[in-house]
Parts: C-alpha cells; structure tokens; sequence
C-alpha cells in the first residue's frame, strides 16, 4: 500500500506543496489554489470520436462514447473515398509506374484503416465494424507483400496485383463484410470499385499486328520466337513506333514490307496479354536488341537489291546479336 501514497502525494505536490506537510503543521500554504481536474491521467477521447467523456472506468479514467450513427457514417465515408480512389488507379496501372502505383495504394490504404481502428462504433455494430476493419487491413497487407512479387517482374500490371490479392482471399472478405455493415443502417463501405477477374492465360493469334505502319517496302524481318513464353516485338524507327506484333512461343512469323530505315528493335516476353494495359501480366521480361537493324533498297540500272533480316529471341549458337536487358518503364509498347 506504499505505493498509492507516494504516488497520490507526488501528483497533488504539483497542484499545492502544503499538502505533503506533516499533519498540523502551522506552516502556510505555498503557491495558489488546488486546480480541479485530473493529474497524470491518460489521454482524453480517441480522436474522431465527436462524443462527449462517458463514466470513468474503476481507476478513474474518463472512457470516450460511442459515436452515433450519424458521426460514425460520416467517419466512414471519410475513409472511404481515398481507399476508393487507391484501388481504382491501381487497377489502372500498367508496366510502367507499377510499382510506384502500388506503393501509393498501400499508404493511402494504411492511413484510412488505421483511422477506422480507433473509432468507437455504435454498439449495434460493433462487431461488423471489427469484422469490416480486420478485412481491409488483411487486404493492406496483402498488397504490401505484393511488392516483391512487382519487383520480381512476377506480377506485371495493377490489375494483376488485385487478381493475386483476390486470389489468396482478400478482395472478396472485403466486400462480404463491407455489405454486411451497410445494411445495417445504410453506412458507405463499397470500397471496391472495380471488377476483379481470375487468373487468366490470354493471347492473341500468332502474327497479330497490335500497331503497323503501310508496308509498302520489298524487305522482310522474319522473328523466331523459341522461348517458353509468348512475346511481343517493336520496331522502333527515328524515335516512332513502326510495328508491334504478337509473336506466341515455339513460333515464327515474317513480317513483309519493312520500310527503308534503321530500326531499334525491343521485345517482351510474358503470360498473358492484357490488351488494355498492351503488356503481360505475369512473368513479365523486357529486352532490347544490342544493335540497330537497317533496312536499304538500292536501285541500279538492272536490278533492286534490298537485304532481309532474321531475329531469334532465344540464344541460339552461333548469334551475334546480344540482348540487353531493361525496365519495364523502358519498353515502347
């Protein structure tokens, strides 16, 4: 029982001195009056709660209310529009930027969770609001882990990274509990804006042209994919992209008609295609060739000579031509 005493004694020396004095000590009192309040307690109410100081709890700290509904909606619809707005640019993101695009969503998710994780909900919903917030901070983390998959160039576009968080379970939970707590009295918690797909293995026919100037030349560029993967060639010509087309694994395709000019050829290689963001979205590589293609048509007075090209994508003995890895922010496509 020492321990009250000094205690008590330390916090009131700070309001009035003469209070530590021995009992009938005729000493006068020293400094001013005794202020009212509490001393050394802990904080007031959590922040966001909009309420007024509830009863004390047995050791005499105040405990904040509950919110009402109406302060509770408004404190929801707060959250609700920055985790809205995070995952729909997410879900519009390509290769380039990904990972930067990622990073934005998961802060912008972190700081509206940890917001709803210290309100004090209505009692009626308690426990939906415990189920809803534990849901959006399973999905946080899940695009947090993602990261390294991005990096990994093993996930390659936003949309891919919400089709792998929903895969593991973590987009559809949301949206579960989401609904649960809006039909009790109407509250905002569609967070999810966008549609989420499963898995997919698109691709397009082998010799899709996905851009093609005229080919109004006699040269002719044959590729030869033998990789495990699909790929996706860009002729690139004075800074413009020429021709891109789609060349699938263990294929060859000959593109006819090759203009006059030297060309900087780049490639991806990848599973499948999103036509929408123009890359993959899994397994994703990124190369260039490590020197210009020209292409010349010469004219004499007897005959046109022009020159054809041939391009492996995969090592083959004997190549002399060496691909150079780069970013995906790097690739024309």
């Amino acid at each position: 029982m020492t321990a009250p005493r000094l205690i008590s004694c330390a916090v009131v020396t700070m309001m009035a001195l003469s209070a530590c004095t021995s009992p009938g000590s005729s000493d006068p009192v020293v400094g001013g009056p005794v202020a009212g309040g509490v001393v050394g307690q802990g904080p007031g109410p959590a922040a966001g709660t909009n309420g007024p100081i509830g009863s004390s709890s047995p050791s005499g700290v105040p405990t904040a209310a509950e919110l009402t509904a109406e302060a509770y909606r408004a404190e929801l619809d707060r959250a609700r529009g920055p985790i809205r707005d995070a995952i729909a640019k997410l879900d519009g993101t390509g290769r380039k930027g990904l990972d930067t695009q990622l990073e934005k969503t998961v802060a912008a998710l972190e700081t509206a969770v940890s917001g709803l994780e210290i309100l004090i909900p209505p009692s009626a919903v308690k426990i939906q609001h415990g189920n809803y917030v534990g849901t959006l901070r399973s999905l946080t983390d899940a695009l947090a882990d993602a990261k390294d998959d991005v990096q990994a160039q093993d996930v390659c576009t936003g949309p891919a990274v919400l089709t792998g968080a929903d895969e593991i379970g973590r987009i559809s939970p949301v949206r579960d509990s989401a609904s649960a707590l809006a039909d009790l009295g109407d509250y905002p918690t569609d967070v999810v804006p966008v549609k989420i797909s499963g898995e997919r293995s698109r691709r397009l026919r082998n010799g899709s042209y996905i851009k093609s100037e005229s080919l109004p030349g006699r040269a002719s560029l044959e590729l030869k994919n033998g990789n495990n993967q699909d790929a996706v060639v860009v002729l690139m010509r004075g800074g413009k992209k020429a021709i891109t087309v789609y060349v699938r694994k263990k294929s060859s395709f000959k593109i006819k008609g090759v203009r006059d000019g030297k060309y900087k050829i780049f490639y991806t290689l990848g599973v499948d295609w999103d036509s929408k963001a123009r890359a993959f979205s899994r397994s994703c590589a990124f190369q260039q060739f490590g020197k210009s293609v020209r292409f010349k048509t010469i004219h004499t007075r007897t005959e046109i000579r022009w020159s054809n090209w041939t391009l492996t994508l995969n090592p083959v003995v004997g190549g002399n031509v060496r691909p150079k890895r780069i970013k995906p922010g790097d690739f024309p496509g």
